[in-house]
């Protein structure tokens, strides 16, 4: 060997410093706190070696140059990975908690890799360092490919804080502490790290975003509700002095999930807090958050409706009005007029009234993009009186002219507001007329206004006296495969309403139904089981479905099928062989039992249910046939 100290010194010392930057990261408080305490653990075992061989005044080999270059690259690693782990998001290490192990385990390895190519006994270390090394080395070995024990509880809390709307508060106690979320300055830290992994997404969140954002609200609500003045400032509590209302979803920005101070409108119609989403923008994104469709344009369109809804709320519940930091005082709060144009759409309408032919299609199709466009101008055009005028074209011989209308009134539909004014029109029999005899189009897009209005539960009846049903169940039959989709979601609002549940049977809606249960191929399934569901808890569609043979492919369903859609099939099951014999043996020849039972362990709460009360009605015809042979 040579003399020499320069090399050894240099590389040694960045190992040293890397071991020190790693035992200063800030301490880890979420579900990976135990993996980031064993590896801090393992790597500051480390540092005696990097110490001694630092002092070596001989050069190191190349293979032991390589062994300890191998080492820093897989610290670097480490120290990344450490950081982020503890810093970010808390929901969002929860979440992706089976990839973070994984990421772990990496690291594990290339540490034991990279000690693997060092032969100690060739580093001339003292006879105590080398045995620490070689025990620590021992320990990253055994490590390595090993899986993290699985915290059941934390995997039940979870799936059921996902899947119910309003989970048990007991849950949410489990989950904020095991996330250490409990105080406001907890919230307000994994809201920040929340917006932060948002913008650094690269404009692609991913499928994380809606679950994530989902959990935090309830997470947060729950802390805000249950725990409000725990580590809060003074002007904390007495801001949540009576405890905290719950704030709507619809005035959180889906970026921050705060109440929006001043929210704007982007091309896509989703509504945002305007500081959000211009850092988003400015970060060069030109995607919507939350749907990820490509932005036609960054325009922010002001949403006024909502603001003023949110000063409603506000003052309705005690809780300071939000103030909008340089708002611009010549315009009303509330006002949904001001973004609109409405010499333009006066126009617009003066077409629809008196023009000809040609004009009225022109105009239609205009006032169908500006209704499609944002919510103000959703407002502006019905205030202006354009739905009455809309409705009377639905009648019109022009293929063109009837789409554009029918699609225009399912644009304004979307405003609660505007859906009453269009079935005060006497729209209802029109748009089922187009249903029965408009071009494909026209067709799927009536469907998909009848659905929009039925969410009012006094016109579910309305549509259904109308006759929209068969003309629903023919476009479920022959229409593309959007045309079913927006009939099978008209169909399965309507069938809520109980007297709809009858009309549907009598117009032949289950064997259609069988058929696209049956095509898994075809893309309707879930929906085919969510409205057989419904329909089963009517004494006629229970019949009607008893009569199609759906044993053997609810029992596929409930074998092979997803958590929803076996939920649904267990359902549809507990009906059919409540009070029938028949059907109870049919399930049992299908090898119900060990189906039910494994669903009854590993299904949804609703399937498990379900599951359990036909292992019970099973066990009852086993009872009384042994009793019947005694």
């Amino acid at each position: 060997m040579v003399l020499t100290e320069g090399p050894n010194s240099e590389l040694m010392s960045r190992l040293v410093d890397l071991v020190k930057e790693i035992s200063g990261l800030r301490e880890c408080r979420n579900v990976c706190k135990k993996m980031h305490g064993n590896l801090v653990r393992r790597i500051k075992l480390l540092s005696p070696l990097f110490e001694e061989s630092k002092d070596i005044s001989e050069e190191l080999s190349e293979e032991e140059t390589k062994g300890f270059e191998l080492l820093r690259i897989a610290l670097d690693s480490a120290k990344e990975l450490l950081k982020s782990v503890a810093e970010g998001s808390k929901v969002y290490q929860t979440l992706q908690r089976d990839g973070i192990a994984d990421k772990f385990n990496q690291i594990t390895e290339e540490i034991e890799a990279a000690l693997s190519q060092i032969p100690y006994d060739k580093l001339n270390l003292s006879e105590e360092v080398q045995e620490q090394i070689e025990l620590v080395h021992a320990q990253f070995r055994r490590a390595k490919g090993r899986p993290e024990l699985q915290d059941h509880q934390l995997e039940v809390d979870l799936a059921i804080a996902q899947r119910e709307r309003e989970p048990d508060p007991a849950v949410l106690k489990r989950l904020s502490e095991k996330l250490h979320l409990q105080t406001i300055d907890d919230l307000k830290k994994e809201s920040l790290a929340f917006h932060e992994l948002v913008i650094a997404s690269g404009g692609d969140p991913g499928d994380w975003f809606e679950k994530m954002s989902s959990l935090f609200k309830k997470l947060k609500d729950y802390v805000q509700v249950e725990n409000p003045e725990a580590d809060s400032s003074e002007a904390e509590k007495a801001m949540i002095k009576h405890r905290s209302p719950v704030i709507p979803d619809d005035f959180r920005c889906p970026i921050s999930l705060e109440l929006m101070k001043d929210p704007v409108i982007v091309s896509t119609g989703q509504t945002y807090e305007r500081s959000c989403i211009q850092k988003w923008l400015d970060a060069g994104h030109k995607t919507c958050p939350k749907t990820q469709q490509t932005l036609l344009h960054t325009a922010l369109t002001p949403n006024y409706v909502l603001k003023s809804l949110i000063a409603l709320w506000c003052e309705s519940n005690g809780v300071e009005l939000p103030k909008q930091p340089g708002a611009c005082r010549s315009k009303k709060v509330g006002s949904s007029i001001s973004d609109c144009d409405r010499a333009a759409i006066a126009t617009l309408l003066d077409k629809l009234a008196n023009g000809n032919a040609e004009q009225q299609r022109s105009a239609a199709g205009e006032l169908r993009l500006l209704a499609k466009r944002n919510a103000d101008n959703r407002v502006c055009i019905a205030e202006a009186g354009a739905i009455p005028l809309l409705v009377e074209l639905l009648s019109s011989t022009d293929p063109r002219t009837q789409e554009h209308a029918v699609t225009a009134l399912l644009n304004l539909s979307i405003n609660d507001i505007n859906k009453g004014t269009i079935v005060n029109a006497g729209a209802i029999p029109d748009i089922v007329d187009v249903l029965k005899n408009g071009s494909m189009e026209a067709r799927e897009n009536a469907a998909a206004t009848l659905f929009s209005l039925s969410v009012i539960d006094e016109n579910k009846v309305a549509i259904g006296a109308a006759g929209a049903i068969p003309a629903l169940i023919k476009l479920l039959c022959d229409g593309t495969p959007r045309g079913k989709k927006d009939a099978a979601t008209a169909i399965f609002n309507l069938s809520i309403y109980q007297g709809n549940k009858a009309r549907a049977v009598k117009a032949g809606i289950v064997p259609p139904l069988m058929r696209l249960l049956k095509d898994a191929g075809g893309g309707m399934v879930d929906e085919a089981l969510a409205i057989l569901a419904i329909l089963a808890s009517h004494q006629e569609g229970k019949v009607a479905i008893g009569q199609a043979d759906p044993i053997p492919v609810l029992m596929d369903v409930i074998s092979t099928g997803s958590p929803r859609n076996r939920e649904n099939a267990a359902a549809i099951l507990w009906s059919l062989c409540t009070g029938d014999s028949q059907q109870l043996k049919l399930a049992r020849q299908f090898g119900a039992e060990e189906a039910l039972k494994e669903l009854s362990e590993s299904g949804t709460d609703r399937a498990k249910r379900k599951a359990g009360s036909i292992i019970e009605l099973l066990q009852r015809v086993d009872a009384v046939v042994t009793q019947s042979q005694l």
